[in-house]
């Protein structure tokens, strides 16, 4: 966007200014004598002959492997900042700024290169158009004429003055041609994320009836590779907690964001309410499905408006009932301007706080469905706890289907289920499949100690 802006905003400006001036000077010009005009235009057709070498295959592919350069360098600048904390930690500040170098030193090999095949005819351009070269032209062509009297000499002073206006055009047009190259090149790259396909709407929506999730003989791969999810059949009833377990990579997280539509099953199908997702309107899902995701987004607004983002017109006792069943209220209420404080300016947040604000947003939506992926990730055991009393407040209710690696979490369950390489190994109640000592029970044994008494709130099984 910011290659493309110069262009809309500034050239066509800068092109009308740069035009308007001399062609009503050369109208003038024609009108004193058209063979002089003729000889003052000289310059110009010298300086536009070289354009085309500038536009041939070759110099447009450089400057395409200029912008990818200037990408690199760019996308290293900003790994690099974003990831300081982790790189100082590990000692791996020098291996970062290598690669900094790398980005840099092949950005500016490539725009050698592009450079030098443009400098020979740029220059050329640069000296017919320049000041001393025009008067020289008029010059000596005035004097050809004025020798043979075919012009007063008194003509010539016109075509002197106003001369040099008439290249004007031509530097224009070389400035307007790289704005308009580079904001074609951006105009490609936005048509390369425009055309991606959005998920098809339905043309006759169906209703959802109920909160009951049903996946039938799911599978998901992404672009056409390796399947994610293979042949997963899977029932949330309403009123229950699924917890779903599985090492890293099993396509836990894959599963939980085809519930609210990211993506539409490769074959099989998604259910909502007895209605294929795909069936479903976008506005009608959305009020039934509400997710809190690891990688939590706020918004740079107040903290009322962060948790009001799904119920813009919720009053501020309603936030302010979702703050406290996400646990999260009391710190709310001891920053500067408790609910209007504002996330970025006098809103800093831990990385358990802020999932208890989108948490906080998930329960005001109050949707049927609900889907935590990896929600409290970043939370100690108080915000678990939270999440785990937020979740029994509309118990018989709602369908809530959550990824943890907290035991408490999942022995707090009414349904446990493994994923083990996109295909669901066992499931059923926590209790039930330990006593099976089966892969789940093998899992949970390998996955830490067992809590404390009284850790869990006694919903499913305390180990």
């Amino acid at each position: 966007m910011s290659a493309v802006h110069p262009f809309l905003a500034h050239a066509p400006g800068e092109l009308v200014s740069a035009f308007v001036v001399p062609l009503v000077s050369l109208a003038y010009l024609l009108g004193v004598d058209w063979r002089m005009t003729l000889i003052t235009l000289v310059p110009v057709a010298l300086a536009l002959a070289p354009v085309p070498l500038m536009a041939t295959p070759a110099r447009l592919r450089e400057q395409r492997e200029v912008d990818a350069a200037k990408g690199r360098i760019t996308g290293s600048v900003i790994e690099f900042v974003q990831g300081i904390s982790v790189v100082k930690a590990y000692g791996g500040a020098e291996r970062a700024h290598h690669r900094f170098l790398a980005a840099k030193d092949a950005f500016v090999a490539t725009f050698d290169r592009w450079v030098r095949g443009l400098s020979r005819p740029a220059a050329a351009v640069q000296l017919v158009l320049s000041p001393p070269f025009v008067l020289l032209v008029v010059l000596t062509g005035g004097a050809v004429l004025v020798t043979h009297g075919a012009l007063p000499p008194a003509d010539l002073l016109p075509f002197l003055l106003l001369g040099l206006g008439l290249t004007a055009p031509v530097a224009a047009l070389g400035h307007g041609f790289d704005d308009l190259s580079a904001a074609g090149r951006a105009v490609g790259r936005i048509r390369d994320v425009l055309s991606v396909p959005p998920l098809p709407e339905p043309g006759h929506p169906v209703p959802v009836r109920g909160g009951r999730v049903e996946l039938r003989g799911v599978h998901f791969g992404y672009d056409g590779g390796h399947e994610v999810l293979r042949g997963v059949d899977l029932v949330l009833e309403p009123g229950t907690v699924t917890a779903l377990v599985g090492p890293s990579g099993s396509g836990k997280s894959t599963l939980a964001r085809l519930l609210p539509r990211f993506s539409d099953p490769t074959r099989g199908a998604v259910l909502l309410g007895g209605a294929d997702l795909r069936r479903v309107a976008g506005p009608e899902l959305y009020r039934t499905v509400s997710c809190v995701f690891q990688d939590v987004r706020l918004l740079r607004a107040s903290l009322a408006d962060n948790i009001a983002l799904a119920v813009p017109r919720a009053d501020h006792a309603a936030v302010v009932r979702a703050a406290r069943l996400a646990g999260v209220h009391d710190r709310i209420l001891r920053l500067p301007r408790g609910y209007a404080s504002v996330v970025g300016e006098d809103a800093g947040l831990s990385g358990g706080e802020a999932q208890r604000i989108a948490l906080a947003r998930a329960l005001l939506a109050d949707t049927p469905v609900l889907v935590l992926d990896e929600a409290t990730s970043f939370a100690d055991p108080e915000t678990e706890r939270a999440v785990r009393r937020a979740l029994a407040a509309r118990e018989g209710e709602r369908t809530v289907l959550v990824i943890a690696h907290r035991r408490e979490t999942v022995a707090d369950a009414d349904v446990a289920v493994l994923l083990v390489d996109g295909v669901i190994a066992e499931q059923g109640r926590p209790a039930e499949l330990l006593a099976r000592g089966g892969a789940f029970a093998r899992f949970w044994e390998a996955h830490g100690p067992a809590p404390a008494d009284g850790a869990s709130t006694g919903r499913g099984v305390r180990p």
